[in-house]
C-alpha cells in the first residue's frame, strides 16, 4: 500500500514502524457544539483507513482524542450558564450519536486532554529542562525557532512562518511564532495545579502527551484535516521530538476542505452543514457515502443535488444486495460457473488496487459499481448457481464493510404471520384472485413492506 506523506510531499510504500501493531492517531473534535460535516470527513476517511488496515491483516491500535478544555469551551459555558465539564460531557455524548450514525468504529483508545493533565505537565517540563520552553508570569510557551526543523511538515520558510505570525495583547513571547504549552489560569477559568502554578494546558501539547502515552514515542501514521498542518500540526513535531528526541510520526495524512455550493464552509459566511442537520433530513448513511466519494485529499462540494445523487446511488446498491439475497434463496444448485468465478474475484483485485493506492475510496466505490453491474447483468437475469450468487454476495458484503457502508440492511428474516401472506398472495394471483392479492400487498404495505414482482419471483423491500 502507498500513501501520500505530507511531510516528504510524495506518495510512499507504507512500512509499518512496528511489524506487530500499526499504530494511528486522529485528531478528534474540541466538544463545544455538535459536528459539522468538516468534521465528519476526516471521522470517516480515517475510519476506512482503519478498516483497511485491519482488513489487510494489520493489528490496528487506533487513538482519537477529544479536546475537552478549551477557549471554546469555556465561552459556550459562560454562555450557557453551566461549567466547562458539563458542556465538554454534554457534547462528547452528542458526538457519539452523530459518530455512531455514520458507523464510526470506535477507536482503540478516546482519551480526554482532562484526564491526561500529568502526561501534559511531565512532556511541559521535560521541555523546559532542555530549553525549548520558557515560563513567564505562570505561562510556559515553546521556543519554536529552537526547534531547527521547525516548518517541515507545513513546507513554509521561517520567515514566511513569522511574517504571518503575531503576539495577542496580554502574551509575552520571545518571538511571535512561540506558542502556548501551558496558560495561567484567568478568573473562572477551570484549572489544574502546576510548577508554574494554577493553568490549563495549551491546545497542542495534548496530542504529544497522548500520543506518547498511548502509542509510544514514534507512531505509524498521524492524520487530520488539512486545516491542521499548521500549526497544530507542525507544533505537535516541534513538541514531541524535541522532547523524546525521536521521530514523531513516520506518515502524516491531511484530508481537503469542504465546499458548500462551491464556497468554502465557514461560520461567517452562513453556511455552516452540521451533521445533525443534514442527518435529520437524508440520513447518516448517505453523508458517510458523500465523504467517501472522492479521493480523501481532494476539495469536496455539498450542495443538494450531490447529497440526491449520493442517495441514489446507495439505493442502487441496496436493490442489489436485496436482489443477490433473492437469487440466493432460489438459485438452482448446479455446478458454478468458474468464468463468472473469476470475474468476480477480478472485481476484488480491482478494489484492493484502488484502495492500494492512497486510500482511493472513489475508484473503490467504482469497483463495487463494477460488480453491480456484473451481478445485474450476468447472475441476477441468467440461472446461474447457488455458489456464484453466494460468491458475489459475499465480495458485496466485503467489499462494503471496508468502507462501512451498506449497514442498514433490513433483516432477511420476515416473521412467519408476514411470510404466510405473502404465500397467500402467490396462491390468490394464481388463482386469478387479484382482489386479495392487492388487498394483502397494500396490507403489508401498510406496514412497511413493499412488494415487487419480478419474472423470478416476489421481491420485498422495507421501507
Amino acid at each position: 500500500m502507498k500513501v501520500f506523506n505530507t511531510l516528504s510531499r510524495n506518495k510512499e510504500e507504507f512500512i509499518p514502524v512496528d511489524k506487530d501493531e500499526v499504530k494511528i492517531y486522529a485528531c478528534g473534535p474540541t466538544v463545544y457544539n455538535y459536528i459539522h460535516i468538516g468534521n465528519a470527513r476526516p471521522l470517516c476517511v480515517f475510519d476506512v483507513l482503519r478498516r483497511y488496515m485491519e482488513y489487510k491483516g494489520y493489528n490496528v491500535k487506533f487513538v482519537q482524542n477529544f479536546t475537552d478544555v478549551d477557549d471554546k469551551i469555556i465561552k459556550r459555558a459562560n454562555e450557557e450558564g453551566i461549567s466547562s465539564k458539563e458542556v465538554a460531557e454534554k457534547y462528547i455524548n452528542e458526538f457519539w450519536t452523530d459518530a455512531h450514525g455514520l458507523n464510526f468504529k470506535d477507536a482503540s483508545v478516546h482519551p480526554k486532554a482532562t484526564e491526561n493533565i500529568d502526561e501534559i505537565i511531565e512532556i511541559i517540563k521535560t521541555l523546559v529542562d532542555k530549553g525549548y520552553a520558557y515560563a513567564v508570569d505562570g505561562d510556559v510557551y515553546y521556543r519554536a525557532l529552537k526547534f531547527e526543523g521547525y516548518g517541515k511538515l507545513s513546507h513554509q520558510p521561517i520567515d514566511d512562518l513569522q511574517s504571518g505570525a503575531r503576539i495577542a495583547v496580554g502574551e509575552k513571547k520571545e518571538n511571535p511564532l512561540d506558542f502556548a504549552l501551558w496558560k495561567a489560569a484567568k478568573e473562572g477559568e477551570p484549572y489544574w495545579d502546576s510548577p508554574w502554578g494554577k493553568g490549563r494546558p495549551g491546545w497542542h501539547i495534548e496530542c504529544s502527551a497522548m500520543n506518547r502515552k498511548y502509542l509510544g514515542k514514534t507512531i505509524d501514521i498521524h492524520c487530520g484535516g488539512q486545516d491542521l498542518i499548521f500549526p497544530h500540526h507542525e507544533n505537535e513535531i516541534a513538541q514531541s521530538e524535541a522532547a523524546n528526541g525521536e521521530p514523531f510520526a513516520k506518515y502524516w495524512m491531511h484530508n481537503g476542505y469542504i465546499n458548500v455550493d462551491n464556497v468554502k464552509m465557514s461560520k461567517s459566511l452562513g453556511n455552516f452543514k452540521t451533521v445533525r442537520e443534514i442527518a435529520d433530513v437524508y440520513g447518516y448513511e448517505v453523508i458517510r457515502y458523500f465523504l467517501i466519494s472522492s479521493h480523501y485529499r481532494s476539495p469536496i462540494n455539498y450542495n443538494l443535488e450531490i447529497i440526491e445523487q449520493c442517495k441514489s446511488a446507495l439505493e442502487r446498491l441496496y436493490t442489489c444486495r436485496e436482489s443477490l439475497d433473492f437469487a440466493i434463496k432460489n438459485a438452482a444448485d448446479i455446478e458454478n460457473d468458474k468464468e463468472l468465478l473469476d470475474l468476480i474475484s477480478s472485481r476484488h483485485e480491482q478494489f484492493v488496487a484502488a484502495m492500494d493506492d492512497d486510500l482511493n475510496t472513489a475508484d473503490g466505490l467504482a469497483a463495487i459499481f463494477d460488480l453491480v453491474k456484473d451481478i445485474n447483468t450476468k447472475i441476477l437475469d441468467k440461472e446461474v448457481s447457488k455458489g456464484v450468487c453466494e460468491a458475489a454476495a459475499s465480495l458485496f458484503d466485503e467489499l462494503c464493510d471496508v468502507l462501512g457502508i451498506l449497514y442498514n440492511r433490513k433483516s432477511n428474516d420476515l416473521d412467519s404471520e408476514i411470510e404466510a401472506l405473502i404465500e397467500k398472495r402467490q396462491e390468490a394471483r394464481k388463482n386469478k384472485d387479484w382482489s386479495t392479492a392487492d388487498k394483502i400487498r397494500d396490507d403489508l404495505k401498510a406496514r412497511g413492506i413493499v412488494l415487487k414482482d419480478t419474472p423470478q419471483g416476489v421481491t420485498w423491500t422495507k421501507e
